[in-house]
């Protein structure tokens, strides 16, 4: 309950849904077999490293402002300062000793930079960390007492959690191993000719007609199209597409920025014979570069090597932006979890092959929307990620959705106005934020009626019923509390069940 009046923000509609994409069978990233030995040994060195103490490996991904940078923050302070976790069997049975960071066996990978994102979610006053770049990660050690009877004789037992930060950008990229650039081009022109994209990709393809593709190479014009296609691309993404990004590394280059690996961009056919000098020719050399020096490494070293996966969804920003921004999204979902090396793992077969046996679907932000729509987002959730959940449960994987927030950044409360109590959300709005015409300046709290998801949820897949919500970006909770030992506790909506569905088992 709000113990001071709040500026209190009305519900207005949202633009209503409408449109399912197909179930098209998504073939897996081909291989070849340098990778698959690669793919092996890795296992194998992962496997005799870990004779005494098991390794459990843990991807976390998600699409553009998913919040995985927040997930994991949330996720190690928690198991660091064995926070507020009534949903771990674990620590609720008492048999979680501890856990202490450790480091990473893999010297080459950067370090998942955990303290500097706790440091500015504790900070006076508190701001977001920044989100996901690169690939990164993390070992924490975890020690406790396994349920099992024989664990009285053999004592407490050790587990190392190595989490795999990456850009889920990077994972749309995946699917390019099994095209050429003929294929490619076909299907990102047809996309950025669709009326839906007219205005993103009009000034790329206003460059494309005007590029001579038979003419003799040269970097300049293949710059200004790479360039061209990398702010549609930009853009795209800023209205909520998804689907339409690879390449990933154009929007998150990191050190290869300027590279020749990521100046190219899609083209039509040549009119006549192809020759090797010409500007068609450079940029598929380019292309297929990309797919062996980029995408190929991160496939066999990274993403092969997993043994959990949490998919992260920012579902409410997609059901906020309106029907396109839905439909992208579960086409972007059903790409990305078709390269998933799923199935039921065998114990025997795990020092040379590891499978995906479990994968989380998380809806993030449950904060921004009162707790009796938790439901309802679920079951959107699922419904996003109908067909991929299906192929991996067929595969001998687990599935399961939930809604969460990492870190809870609002409270909730309720306002009585014109005679009607309202259920609100009470929270403080980023500066820029922007509802009904009034600005916040990231310092104001208010009392926010977010609206409610539907009652029955699959309405929105079936005659577009409207969705009225409020979404805004809320700033970090600004009061945290301490526990006896004088750590910070970061609140969470069903951060413990996901915890305990991922690694529970493991601590049994």
């Amino acid at each position: 309950m709000a113990q001071q009046p709040l500026p209190l923000c009305k519900s207005h509609p949202a633009p209503y849904l409408e449109g399912r994409t197909g179930d098209a069978t998504l073939p897996q990233p081909p291989t070849t077999i340098t990778d698959e030995l690669g793919i092996a040994l890795s296992n194998l060195a992962d496997s005799a490293t870990g004779v005494f103490t098991p390794t459990l490996r843990l991807g976390v991904t998600g699409l553009s402002r998913a919040g995985k940078t927040i997930f994991i923050t949330a996720l190690v302070h928690n198991l660091l300062t064995q926070g507020r976790l009534p949903g771990f069997a674990p620590l609720a049975d008492g048999r979680f000793i501890g856990a202490k960071l450790a480091e990473y066996p893999d010297a080459t990978i950067p370090r998942f930079a955990y303290e500097q994102h706790l440091a500015a979610l504790t900070a006076n006053p508190p701001t977001w960390p920044e989100s996901t770049r690169r690939i990164s990660q993390l070992r924490i050690v975890l020690k406790y007492q396994s349920a099992k009877w024989w664990s009285g004789m053999t004592g407490p037992a050790t587990l190392n959690l190595d989490i795999v930060d990456y850009p889920g950008e990077w994972l749309l990229d995946l699917p390019l191993l099994g095209l050429s650039f003929a294929e490619w081009s076909a299907e990102a022109l047809e996309r950025a000719r669709q009326p839906g994209h007219a205005d993103e990709a009009a000034d790329f393809l206003r460059e494309l007609d005007g590029t001579d593709i038979s003419k003799e190479a040269n970097d300049p014009d293949a710059e200004r199209l790479a360039q061209a296609f990398t702010t549609y691309l930009r853009r795209s993404r800023e209205h909520g597409a998804l689907s339409t990004l690879p390449p990933g590394r154009f929007l998150l280059p990191g050190d290869l920025e300027g590279s020749p690996a990521l100046t190219f961009a899609p083209l039509p056919p040549p009119p006549g014979p192809n020759r090797n000098s010409s500007l068609y020719s450079m940029l598929e050399h380019r292309y297929e570069a990309y797919k062996d020096r980029i995408v190929r490494p991160f496939f066999r070293d990274h993403f092969a090597r997993l043994d959990r996966q949490v998919v992260l969804v920012d579902t409410l920003r997609a059901l906020n932006t309106g029907p396109a921004a839905v439909s992208d999204l579960e086409t972007a979902l059903s790409a990305v979890l078709a390269c998933f090396r799923q199935g039921e793992a065998n114990p025997l077969l795990r020092p040379f092959s590891r499978r995906i046996d479990r994968i989380l679907f998380a809806a993030t932000k449950a904060d921004h929307v009162h707790h009796t729509s938790h439901d309802r987002l679920e079951t959107i959730l699922n419904r996003l990620v109908a067909s991929a959940a299906k192929r991996a449960r067929f595969a001998g994987a687990e599935t399961r959705s939930i809604a969460l927030a990492g870190i809870r950044a609002t409270s909730e409360g309720t306002i009585r106005e014109n005679g009607e109590t309202l259920p609100t959300l009470i929270g403080t709005p980023l500066a820029g934020e922007v509802l009904d015409g009034q600005a916040y300046d990231g310092k104001t709290e208010i009392a926010l009626f977010p609206g409610d998801l539907p009652e029955r949820p699959d309405s929105l897949f079936e005659d577009g019923n409207p969705v009225a919500l409020n979404f805004l970006r809320f700033a970090p909770p600004q009061r945290l509390e301490r526990n006896a030992a004088g750590d910070s506790v970061l609140p969470h909506i069903r951060l413990d069940r996901a915890l305990d569905y991922l690694i529970g088992d493991w601590m049994a």
